[in-house]
């Protein structure tokens, strides 16, 4: 059956280590470090590569991004599961945060962060 949300896919990722008793392994530091080197094997397809080649990749590169995009999500909600966060209200909280810190009529085309003392918050 698919999966069709977040809460199902924690529910997956969390069964799916139980059954291979890794949760003995699963500590915040094991789960952050693993991420950490998946999310620098997604960088790996598109090394070397310029912006125009990045944004038409090739079958088989797409793929490899695809597969390194799961491996980042499965840590990173395996990472939540341990630590009891609920990722969506994190994400939506951290939108809000974002919205007052990078306001669109100051942000709305501009790569560069404002300095801190234009923001309402320090991170």
């Amino acid at each position: 059956m698919p999966i069709q949300d977040l809460r199902e896919l924690a529910l997956a990722v969390r069964e799916f280590g139980r059954a291979r008793d890794w949760h003995q392994f699963h500590t915040p530091k094991n789960l952050t470090a693993a991420l950490i080197v998946e999310a620098a094997e997604l960088l790996e397809p598109f090394q070397w590569l310029t912006p125009e080649e990045s944004l038409n990749l090739s079958p088989e590169r797409h793929e490899a991004v695809r597969q390194e995009m799961a491996d980042v999500l499965i840590y990173l909600v395996s990472l939540a599961n341990c630590l009891d966060i609920d990722l969506l209200r994190a994400a939506e909280d951290k939108l809000g945060i974002n919205a007052r810190k990078y306001p669109v009529e100051r942000a709305r085309g501009c790569a560069e962060k404002p300095s801190p003392s234009t923001t309402d918050t320090g991170k």
